[in-house]
């Protein structure tokens, strides 16, 4: 397999890009070698400038979730195309995306969208802080809510990807108010509380996918809910990964716990960049105009980006694929424990849904220094052997695998052998 044209791409880049990329996990840095370029996707497959086919486990981070160019979403973004890109004013749609996504959520009567996820959990948490009163927020450690500055800190993903504790340029002021928690310990929440009192607010990932897939244990979720509801605080949900992956609900209503605020991105948009924050009325009229919360955006409820979005919704819900995720990622699972089994390498295999991770280690991950304890060498080694072999994965540890409901039996085949041989790779280490 070659891939001289994506290595010809990377040195062009790197003249006039940062790193030759607009993101750094990207950048293959833990993994080595140079990133792969990408020309097209179709369904479950994915090539890249070289003409090398992949079955497509990225899926640009989780949106792809009916596969890529779904028919039906191709045909409202076209229909959406021919009246115009952007209109700096509202438009129908807005409101019909609304209505989706406030039905899927019990917590949610009013919904504001927005461009990223990054930017739905930034205002998330200033009208925490709004409503509230308060000023400082908690998160947990491993959990990556965006580069905004205050939550820059223990975060996953491309920070533990790239070994870095934090982020140089964020000052010393902007994590002042952010309390560091951790995933599944409920008892290091209390100890916040217990001496702090002007706490407004818990940020969560219901399941982690930054740090690899951690899913809650036993009733964390709903002590954590507990636990901020008596001391006046509100429970924000990071669902940018897991909204309408997990369950059309989310994870919230698979968990049986109601978050105050929810935060959401990715499959929202249909492969577009939107995200969204909503709760019940009283604490969304906090928002302008209603309100005395300001944020805005001249592109959010861009016209294009609604269309997709509403598609995506549509079909979804029509196809419910959430058994079929759960049948499908159960079988991912078998073959990587039985393969890392056959060659006696250590793994553990994290699984919710349609969101996946497998883990170089021995014992379990259920936080993010657990998850850390992973090899990532083993990890580069397996990554590259599954490219050789026709498989498309996030090129880093502490990045969930998503699947779309398009995958196939055909794409399964492909993905078992290429495990196969992957985990041989690995074994001869």
């Amino acid at each position: 397999m070659s891939f001289k044209n994506s290595e010809k791409l990377y040195k062009k880049g790197l003249v006039n890009l940062v790193g030759a990329v607009n993101s750094p996990v990207r950048a293959f840095a833990s993994v080595g070698g140079n990133p792969l370029f990408i020309k097209k996707a179709k369904g479950t497959r994915i090539t890249d400038v070289d003409d090398n086919n992949y079955v497509d486990y990225v899926l640009s981070y989780g949106p792809m979730i009916l596969g890529h160019r779904h028919k039906k979403v191709q045909k409202a973004i076209d229909k959406a195309l021919k009246n115009g890109y952007t209109f700096g004013a509202s438009t129908k749609n807005e409101i019909k995306l609304a209505q989706l996504v406030c039905d899927a959520f019990a917590g949610m009567d009013k919904v504001r969208f927005v461009n990223s996820g990054t930017e739905a959990v930034l205002s998330g948490i200033r009208l925490a802080r709004a409503f509230t009163g308060k000023d400082k927020i908690i998160k947990f450690a491993g959990c990556y809510h965006g580069h905004q500055d205050a939550l820059l800190v223990a975060a996953g993903s491309g920070l533990a990807t790239l070994s870095m504790p934090g982020s140089k340029g964020v000052p010393e002021g902007a994590v002042k108010n952010t309390l560091i928690a951790t995933y599944n310990d409920i008892e290091s929440v209390k100890a916040h509380f217990k001496k702090h009192k002007d706490i407004a607010g818990v940020i969560i990932e219901p399941v982690g996918g930054n740090m690899g897939v951690v899913i809650p244990q036993n009733t964390f979720l709903k002590e954590l809910k507990e636990l901020t509801k008596a001391n006046d605080a509100l429970l924000i949900a990071d669902e940018v990964m897991t909204g309408f992956r997990s369950k059309f609900g989310g994870a919230q209503e698979l968990f049986d716990v109601e978050a105050d605020i929810t935060c959401l991105g990715k499959v929202v948009g249909g492969g577009f960049p939107v995200g969204a924050y909503g709760a019940r009325n009283e604490i969304m009229e906090m928002v302008a105009p209603l309100g005395g919360m300001y944020q805005a955006g001249t592109l959010s409820g861009n016209p294009i980006a609604m269309a997709a979005g509403i598609a995506t919704l549509k079909e979804l819900k029509r196809q419910n694929p959430y058994q079929y995720f759960e049948e499908i990622g159960g079988i991912l699972e078998v073959i990587l424990l039985e393969k890392a089994k056959e060659y006696n390498v250590d793994l553990v295999v994290n699984r919710f849904g349609s969101m996946l991770n497998p883990f170089f280690k021995k014992g379990v991950v259920t936080n993010f220094e657990e998850a850390q304890q992973s090899d990532t060498k083993k990890f580069a080694v397996f990554f590259w052997e599954m490219i050789r072999n026709g498989v498309f994965l996030p090129p880093s540890q502490f990045e969930a695998w998503f699947l779309s409901s398009a995958i196939s039996e055909r794409d399964l085949d492909t993905t078992a052998k290429a495990i196969d041989k992957a985990m041989k790779k690995v074994s001869e280490m």
